[in-house]
């Protein structure tokens, strides 16, 4: 029996579900407004996990990013979608707390575009990753204030939801830390 192909999730501008699509197709001739979700890590000195994602990956490989990074299935919720890609692509288990959502639409490589409301989550972590091969060229524990520098002297580097939500992230870390 073929595998089915993976389906994600179209939303309106206020993330109501207004159908399903293959994702490939989501992301070509202008995109869809798809549902998605971001997963910020940092360990307990305040650094945050990036992934450096693989290059073999549909669109953005090789470009730090997040600690991971998707979709949700039809049927299935942000914190389910997030915790079960958090274990596939990182090999990590952790609470996490969705802190924001935003609207983005960036023209990527190969043709593609990505155009999604964006759930993003955080948690806080001391595991050491057991990246997939598949997902993750490799990852690396930094300091957000490396990290702000390092993108505004090389942002090509970086992929384009990271540079759209990092500065809220490190802002609302920053106050639950406190």
């Amino acid at each position: 029996m073929p595998q089915k192909e993976e389906q994600v999730i179209l939303v309106d501008s206020c993330d109501n579900q207004v159908g399903t699509m293959e994702k490939m197709e989501a992301h070509r001739m202008g995109g869809h407004l798809h549902r998605a979700f971001s997963v910020f890590i940092f360990n307990t000195e305040g650094e945050m996990l990036l992934q450096q994602r693989a290059i073999s990956k549909y669109h953005s490989g090789g470009l730090f990013t997040n600690t991971c990074c998707s979709h949700p299935r039809p049927h299935e919720d942000i914190y389910a979608a997030a915790h079960r890609r958090l274990e596939e692509e990182m090999g990590m288990k952790c609470a996490l707390v969705a802190v924001f959502s935003f609207e983005y639409k960036a023209a990527l490589d190969h043709g593609l575009t990505e155009w999604e409301i964006d759930h993003v989550l955080i948690g806080e972590c001391d595991d050491t990753p057991k990246i997939n091969r598949h997902e993750v060229e490799s990852y690396e524990y930094v300091h957000t204030d490396w990290l702000l520098k390092d993108m505004a002297t090389r942002p090509l580097r970086y992929t384009e939801w990271f540079k759209a939500s990092v500065e809220k992230v490190i802002e609302i870390r920053t106050g639950l830390r406190r």
